[in-house]
This record gives structure tokens, sequence and C-alpha cells, in this order.
């Protein structure tokens, strides 16, 4: 139908891509700066008319009856309508980041800015930064229910949209973008410093233009001059330990506080905020005018127009009404609380210095300068951010004289109050509610633990782009799978499952019909890195069986339910078993690399002179042919006892056989890398290899025999068939060609068939393969028992019309069947009447890996004739 490229586009699009997250960080910092705006004026009109009228009429009587009438309002919009909107915001947020189940939606935004609006409007002593925080976090978890992405993806764009708020409430775009690394997530990863800086840069810009500012961040309130003097470290040392003191007591307060309020006044919220509103209003009327408006208050402490009374009269009320007024669980936030008290506390200090040096005659720094450090210092106690609480106040000043007074007093009170109870506030605030958050992720916990990486099946049985929809049809029938990546020269490029063949049933289509024209061009698909949780999501979402696990375009693996249920199985089962030590890395002690320009890479691992040659003719024949770069190693084994990092080896001769491969390539213009590595265990050595460098293709030698019990090719070879991600191809060489130089080499060429996917490798193998020899000839045989009178020969047949429709090729190619009691009696006995130079055995149903596991036909025809054997294991599911 026409629509469906649309619709699978659509769907790509909505696919947990790093593309999006540009489009989503913009759109969450223009919501959070929109928010931030409108919570600003909202407040700011409330509180203005508040004060108005406080001026008309006895403030004795105007201020309490707001504070109780706006108050029970606010408690009322939350209890009824959003409870999880009560208090400042940010536990509640750090709570959803820590994957704890607390709604954070656009319900959760619309209560927390009316609420705040009206309990902040009332005159309660809190802030409107951690409603902002949460009020932008919900706005943005909303968004991410819009625009569906993974659970991880979601958690980035929540923390990116926590910190555009504190941006746009601020004016801070740095301090914004430093609280979600230093608070909120603890992360410093790409996509999370990407997101928050875009976000909280966008929500800045946008708040401070909508706010009536220009974009000049020099601020009118400290355009007077500050100025910091050797002489003053000693103070600001004793403001830091000032503030921490301070600080851990103000955090014991307000746990108090939420303490006395919910299990000593037994009422509902409406009546505690009402009873908040009411004392706060009372106590308002008693102080000085000033006092009516905190931001104006804290203006007066950071501009210098206070008396130290007065200061000291700020701090004390601002702390007990901001205590007064969070235990109430008013939606209100504490960084402004904190900023006053920081404030009126370094005021303190900075005028306490001034009268002990002025006798002495000696200069002393300016009351201002010690209030604007005291902020930082309080704000770092409080929240325990210190990297934050420097810059937040270095952004609304933008004067680099308090940098060092800004770090010498937030670093003390962080140590102080760490020392005395130890702990972020909004730490403590979720203990409080019964919610624990872990440091380190828990025990067990593998859906965040493990990747698709980890667990997915590094064997794919794959269909190819060309493939007639007749062959389509009977690797379905052959298989117990519903569904295989299609791959183009290893890249995947769709996906077919059992669902495409129903829907085009009844387009009478031929039976010629490649899968190209069938397959879903737009698979889901997922990356190496992608969580356990990532991949459990998609295969939700779109209600799939599997995806495919790329890297770039390249297929490398699949991941289903079941593998995840296995892992999740064998990691329970594990749990408490010991560990098995494992050798050490191999390292590598000499290397050289050419241009990265090929399509994949096949290794070859090279050990004997006599045999070296002949295998890096076939490695370049199949190089050249599908345009692969060559990765050709060396191993130089050591004992157990020595460390491969550190075991001094003499590389000469190691270094004259890999510049044979180098001479080759050369001539055959092939990109070729070389490596040496040192190690304990030549097996993991050549696995490590094949994972580091993404090799698509590895060739080995074999002797033709082993001496090992228990294993059918050997120790390495048998370990590198079983665990091996890529296509394997294992050459046993036969007595005829010992020289790389002579070609012709080899001329008569056996390919026993039986259908599968290790046929079909091994047919596509061949073209490369028979320019070694000079006018080859092949055939296709397949062996049947005695008591077969009429053997059904399409195998063969179809495997030709393959052949020679993928390469057009010159040679002869015969299909002959034979008779015997047994496949390996069968080919040995052709072999040697018939005396043919090559045997290619990809033949099984079930694949050479399990075939030679549990049956040994492939060791039997290899030892039994003295051709050479070339034994293909391709992408067969383990």
């Amino acid at each position: 139908m026409w629509y469906l490229p649309i619709f699978q586009r659509f769907r790509q699009l909505l696919q947990p891509r790093r593309r999006l997250a540009i489009f989503e960080a913009c759109l969450i910092g223009l919501v959070s700066a929109l928010a931030a705006v409108l919570l600003k004026s909202g407040v700011g009109l409330l509180g203005a008319w508040r004060v108005q009228t406080s001026l008309l009429l006895p403030a004795w009587l105007v201020l309490p009856g707001i504070g109780l009438t706006l108050g029970f309002l606010a408690g009322w919009l939350v209890e009824r309508v959003a409870p999880e909107t009560s208090g400042s915001g940010i536990p509640q947020v750090k709570a959803v980041l820590a994957r704890i189940p607390i709604a954070l939606d656009l319900r959760v935004a619309l209560v927390k800015l009316v609420g705040g609006i009206l309990a902040l409007g009332s005159g309660l002593a809190l802030g409107r930064e951690g409603p902002t925080v949460q009020v932008s976090a919900a706005l943005a978890a909303q968004l991410s229910r819009w625009f569906p992405t993974s659970p991880d993806h979601r958690r980035q764009l929540i923390a990116a949209g926590a910190g555009a708020g504190l941006a746009a409430a601020f004016n801070t775009p740095i301090a914004g973008v430093l609280f979600v690394v230093e608070e909120l997530l603890q992360d410093f990863s790409e996509f999370t410093l990407g997101t928050a800086i875009l976000a909280s840069f966008i929500g800045a810009v946008v708040s401070r233009i909508l706010g009536g500012r220009s974009l000049d961040l020099n601020l009118a309130l400290t355009a007077s001059k500050t100025d910091f003097f050797v002489q003053d470290i000693p103070f600001y040392l004793v403001l830091g330990i000032v503030a921490g003191l301070m600080g851990a007591l103000f955090n014991r307060g307000i746990i108090a506080s939420l303490t006395v309020y919910r299990r000593s006044l037994r009422f509902g919220l409406p009546a505690r905020v009402a009873l908040a509103g009411l004392v706060s209003g009372v106590i308002v009327a008693l102080l000085p005018l000033a006092f009516r408006d905190n931001t104006g208050l804290r203006e007066i402490l950071i501009t210098g127009e206070a008396s130290w009374s007065l200061a000291a009269i700020a701090f004390v009320s601002q702390f007990i009404l901001t205590l007064v007024a969070y235990g109430s669980g008013v939606p209100g936030g504490l960084f402004a609380p904190a900023l006053t008290l920081g404030a009126a506390l370094g005021y303190l200090v900075g005028i306490g210095e001034h009268s002990l040096l002025l006798p002495f005659g000696i200069a002393s720094g300016l009351p201002i300068t010690f209030a604007l450090a005291g902020m930082g210092a309080f704000f770092t106690a409080v929240a325990r951010v210190p990297m934050t609480g420097i810059v937040i106040v270095f952004e609304m000043t933008t004067d680099f004289n308090l940098v060092l007074p800004l770090m010498i007093g937030s670093v003390t009170s962080y140590l102080v109050a760490e020392k005395l109870a130890p702990g972020s506030l909004y730490d403590k605030l979720l203990e409080w509610n019964g919610i624990t958050i872990q440091k380190a992720p828990p025990a067990g916990g593998i859906m965040t633990n493990l990747t698709a990486k980890d667990v997915m099946q590094q064997q794919v049985e794959t269909l190819d782009t060309e493939m007639p929809l007749d062959e389509v049809i009977q690797a379905f029938a052959r298989s117990h799978h519903r569904g295989f990546p299609v791959v183009e020269e290893s890249k995947l490029v769709g996906i077919v499952t059992q669902s495409d063949l129903l829907n085009i049933r009844d387009r009478n289509l031929a039976n010629d019909t490649p899968l190209g024209q069938i397959m879903s061009a737009t698979p889901v698909t997922v990356t190496p890195i992608h969580t356990l949780s990532n991949v459990l999501y998609l295969l939700d979402r779109y209600q799939i069986s599997r995806l495919p696990v790329v890297d770039g375009r390249k297929l490398i693996g699949i991941i289903t339910r079941a593998d995840i249920i296995r892992a999740e199985a064998d990691h329970l089962n594990g749990a408490n078993a010991t560990p098995r030590l494992r050798p050490d890395p191999s390292y590598i002690v000499y290397q050289t690399r050419s241009p990265s320009i090929g399509r994949g890479r096949l290794l070859v691992p090279v050990a004997n002179p006599e045999t070296a040659g002949i295998l890096l003719l076939m490695a370049a024949a199949i190089a050249r042919d599908r345009h692969y770069e060559i990765d050709c190693v060396q191993i130089m084994l050591i004992p157990r006892h020595n460390s491969p990092s550190e075991t001094q080896v003499r590389t000469a001769k190691s270094r004259r056989l890999l510049r044979q491969a180098e001479v080759l390539a050369k001539k055959w213009q092939i990109p070729l890398h070389t490596q040496i590595r040192v190690t304990h265990d030549v097996a993991q050595a050549i696995l490590e290899t094949i994972n580091e460098q993404h090799i698509d293709l590895i060739l080995m030698g074999w002797k033709g025999n082993t001496s090992t019990p228990g294993r059918i090719f050997g120790n390495v070879v048998d370990t590198v068939i079983r665990q091996a991600s890529c296509e394997v191809v294992l050459v046993k060489l036969g007595k005829t060609p010992q020289s790389p130089l002579p070609t012709p080499l080899f001329n008569n060429w056996l390919v026993p068939v039986a259908g599968g996917p290790n046929s079909a490798l091994a047919i596509k193998l061949l073209p490369a393969l028979i320019t070694l020899g000079n006018d080859p000839q092949i055939r296709l045989t397949q062996v049947f028992k005695p008591s077969e009178l009429k053997p059904d020969m399409s195998v063969s047949e179809q495997a030709i019309r393959h052949l020679m429709r993928r390469r057009k090729l010159s040679t002869t190619v015969v299909a002959l069947p034979v008779q015997a009691d047994s496949v390996a009696e069968g080919v040995i006995n052709l072999v040697k009447t018939e005396g043919y130079d090559v045997v290619v055995l990809g033949a099984s149903r079930e694949g050479l890996l399990q075939q030679a596991i549990q049956g040994n036909i492939p060791e039997a025809i290899a030892s039994g004739v003295e051709s050479t054997v070339i034994l293909v294991r391709g992408a067969i599911n383990k």
C-alpha cells in the first residue's frame, strides 16, 4: 500500500535516535522558559497586590488573611488533584530519575504551576526555583510520552527539563547543567551534557527575553564594585564554617518541621498550608516593611544598604519563616530562602571583619562581597552541590572578584556540613517519605547492567536480497524461526517475517521475485550498547519477537525475548557461583595499519611458514572478491606465570612472516593490517582480535587431526568454531600445494550439498577461490542411501542456478549424485576415485558447528582424504 513506506519512515523516526535529541532539547528549553516566566509573572503580580494592599489597609489584618486564604486554596488544589506536587519538587524529580514510580506528567506541571503561584503569592517564605524545576521536568516527561522513546532516553530528557527549569528561573544556564550532572543524575556522559546544555541555554535565553531583560548578563543590583584582599581569606574560611554549621542545622530543622506538621498537627494539607500562611502573615506584619517582599529583602542585602541589625533580623526571621512554610507541605522551593539566608549571614561576617580590622588601619573587603559569597556557601551547605553553588552566584553577577571568595566559602561549608550531617537535603526528604535512592546499581539489576551485546546471538541466520521467493519459502519451511534479517554485503537492509509472506499471498508474485521486493526495508534495530530495558521496551512497543543488533549498518547479532529470559535465569542460577579465573588479556607488541577502505574484514592467523603462503593466497582471493580488508595476526604463546604485557619477546621471525603477507597484499592491492600478540591462550587471543577489529570472516589452517581427548579439531579450532561471532573458514591443506607462487593450484572442486545456510555460504565462496586454479571444474553432489532408487537432486540444481545467477562463471559446473551408506564414506570414496583437488564442506542442514560437535563428519572427511579440505561454518544460531 502507498502509505506503508511513510508509516515505516515515521516509525523509524520515533525510535530513540540521537538525531532527535537536538529538537527535543530545544523544545524542552522553550517550554521550560515559558513555564518559568509564567510562574515568575504570576507570583510577582500576586505578591505586588499583596504588598500594595498591606500598605492601604492594616497589615496585621491583610497579611495573615491573604496567607490564610491563598494558602488554603493552594493546599486544597494540591491535595485534591496532584499530591505529588507537595513540597519543593526537586526530590520528586530526583526520585523519578532514579526510576522510582512517582507521577510526572502534564497534570503535575499544571497543579505545581497554579499551586506555586497561589502559595508564593500569599507571602510564604519559599522560592519559585524548585517548583520551576518540577514543572519543567514534568513537561519534558509529557513530551517524551507524546514522542515515545526508550526509558533511558526519557530519563535524559527529564533531567534536561529540570536543568532548563533551573536555568530559566535564575537565568543561569551553566548552573542548570551542573545541577543536572552534580545532583540529579551524577552522569557526565556526552548525551546528558549535550541535551542539558542545549535545553538550559534555550531556557535561560528565552526566559531572559520574555522576562523583560536584555541578554546583557550584568545585573544592576551588583553594579557596585566588589573587592578581594589576601587578609580576607581567614574571614571567608570563617564564613564557610558558619555557613556549614547553620546549613546543617537548617536541614535538620526542615525535617523536624515536617515531622511536627505531619505527626503533631493532624490536619489535612489545606489546613496545614492555611495555618502556615496565617502564622507567616502575622510574623511578617510585625517586621519592618522590607520583609514583606522576600526578593526585595535579598536585594537590600546584596547592595549593601542594610545595617547589621537588619541583616541579623533577616537571618533569624527567614530561618523561622522557611521552616514554618516548608513543613506544611506547600508547593514551594528552598533555593531562594537558602540564598537569602546566605546573603544575610555573609553580610554579618563582612561587617564583623570591617569592625575588627578598622581599628588597626587594615583594609577589609566590602560586606557586599561577603554577602554574595555567603549565598553560594549557604546554598552549598543545604543542597551539597558546591560546583552549582559557586556557578549560580557567579552567573547572576558575572563578577570575577567573587570566584575565589565563592570557592573558599562554598568548599569549606560543604566539608563542614557534610561532616555534621552527611547527605543532600533532597535525599533526606526522600528518606523521610520512605524512599531510598541507592547510589550503586542494585544487585541483580541485569535489565540496566547488561547490554544487547552481552546476551545477543552472535551467529545469525540471514537471507540475501536477491534470493527468489520460492527459496525464501523453503528457508522458512526448514527453520523454526519466524523471521530472518536480510543482508547485502554483510549490511542489514531489511527483515522478512512470516507475516510478510502471508501479506503477499494474494499478490500472485512469481516464484523468482527477489526478496528485496518483499522484505520490510526499515526494521526496528538496536545497537550493542542498548540496555536490556531498552530492548524490552522496543519489543513491547512494536509487538515483535526479535531485534537485529547493528553496529552502524553492519549486522552483528540478534536478540529475542527468549535471550533476555535466559540471561535472567542464568544470572539467578549463577548469582552465588564462584567466579572462574580468566587468563590475562593478550597484549599487542607489534602492529601496522593500512587505510580502512574495505566493506568488511577478514582475519588470517599465521603460524606455520610452510602453509602461511597458501592461506594468504586464499584470504587475498576472498578479500578481493568481497572488497574486504585483511587482518593478519601472529600469536606468541608464553607461560601462565608471566604477564603478557610485561614479558619481553623476540618478534624478528614473526615479522618476516608478516612481511610475506604485506608483499602479497601490495601485489593484489588489498588493505592489510598486521599485528603480533603475546598471550597465555591462543584461542582467546584470536577471539579478542575478532571482537576488537569487528572481523567478518576468519580463515584458519588445520593440520587434519588432533590428539586432544574430547576435541574434534583441537583446542584452538574448536573454541573458535564455538565462540567466534563471524563466519569461519577452516582449511586443511593437501599434499599438492606447498608454495604460494605457482598458479594453477586447484582445478577440480567437489562440493557436497544438502541445503541449509552453510551450503549457501560454500557456494558464495567458490567464485573467489576458484581463481586460484586454471580452468577449474566444479562438481556439486548429494549423498543418497543405496535404497533410494530415484534421488532428488533439486537442492543441487537450485545451488547451480543460484551460483550462475550471482556469478557469470565460464567454468563447468555439474550436479551428480553419489550413493553410499554415510556422507563421509561417499565423499571419501569419490575423492579417492576421481582425484579432486579440493573438497568444500558446508553441507549439513544443521550446520557445520553442530555437525562437528555431534557427529564429526567433517573431521572424518578431512582426515580421510589427502586433498585440500575447506570447512565452512556460516551464520547458524547457537
